[in-house]
Parts: C-alpha cells; structure tokens; sequence
C-alpha cells in the first residue's frame, strides 16, 4: 500500500494537508515537523511519496530527499522564488499557493506512476518453478548428462542458454529437449 507522509515545519500547515487528502480518500501515514522523523518513520515502510515544504525544522528538502530510501518519491512545496532557484530536476513540485485541484492531481498522478513502478518491478522478478516444472528440467539435464557425457553443471548451462539463444523459456526448452530424444 502507498504511504503519504506530510511534512512542514508547523504542525498546522502539515495537519491542514492531512485533513485535505483524506477528505480526498488518500491514506496519510504520518505527520512531521523533522526530517529525521520522516526518515525514520520512511524506513518502517516499503514506500511511497513524502510532501514537504523547502525547509523543515532540521533540514532542506535536498538533504531530506537524498536521507529518504528507496521506493520513497518527494513532492516539494514551496515559493515560485524558491522553486525557481534551487529545484532539482528529477523532483515533484508544486508552487505555493498550491489550489487543491493540483494537489490532489498531482498526488493522483504520482500514486498512479508509483504502482506502475511496483507492478513492472514485480514483472519483472522471475517466478518460482512449480514443481512439475523442475522435475521437467531435472529429466533433461539427466538424458543430456547421460548421452552427451555432460557433467550436471553443463547440462543446465546448455538447456539455459538454448533457451536464452531461442527465446523460449527453460521448462519449454527442457520439453523439447525431452521430445527430440
């Protein structure tokens, strides 16, 4: 789940905002004055955007952002002036006065990109084999190592790169494998 920290250096300012996003449905995790509170209560999470003005009471945006681990995006509020200076490329921001339609299209907008990310990075980690699946493998590598004279080792190595090579996956590459001989 995406997690939402509000952090100002006046307590009001950050409450105002959380009052206003969960009017707007969105879950707020936390409230801070501190970066260091941000950054602690961020490593208890797996995620999210954090939305903090220029200056906190223990440090600037830049230091904040660069404390923040991974998977954590900031939305940076703060003057025309000050945005205009010092902004960072990569960076979300919006210029105080924000209007609540942007905030919330904004905020709307990164949560979308955000379980875009998640959901790319979980397809991109390779799923686990069932068990059927191995057992298909281990057949192959045995016929190979059987009648190439392949050592276990190389047996899998020629299954894996016959599969990369042909761009098809080990279980059908295995099936094959087993078909043809």
């Amino acid at each position: 789940m995406l997690s939402i920290i509000v952090a100002f250096p006046k307590i009001e300012d950050a409450e105002k905002i959380k009052r206003l996003l969960i009017q707007e449905e969105f879950e707020v995790n936390a409230v801070c004055t501190t970066g260091a509170q941000v950054v602690w209560i961020a490593n208890e999470l797996d995620g999210g955007i954090v939305i903090c003005g220029y200056r906190l009471l223990d440090m600037l945006y830049r230091q904040l952002n660069s404390y923040l681990p991974k998977g954590f995006e900031l939305l940076l509020m703060a003057s025309p002036t000050k945005l205009s200076q010092n902004i960072d490329g990569n960076l979300v921001s919006l210029t105080l006065p924000v209007k609540r339609k942007d905030l919330i299209d904004t905020l709307r907008l990164m949560t979308y990109n955000y379980y875009n990310r998640k959901k790319k990075k979980e397809a991109d980690r390779p799923r686990k084999r069932s068990e059927k699946e191995k057992e298909i493998i281990v057949k192959a590598k045995l016929v190979l190592m059987e009648r190439n004279n392949m050592s276990e080792k190389e047996a899998y190595r020629y299954i894996q790169k016959t599969s990369m090579d042909s761009g098809i996956n080990m279980v059908e590459m295995a099936k094959m494998i087993l078909n043809l001989i």
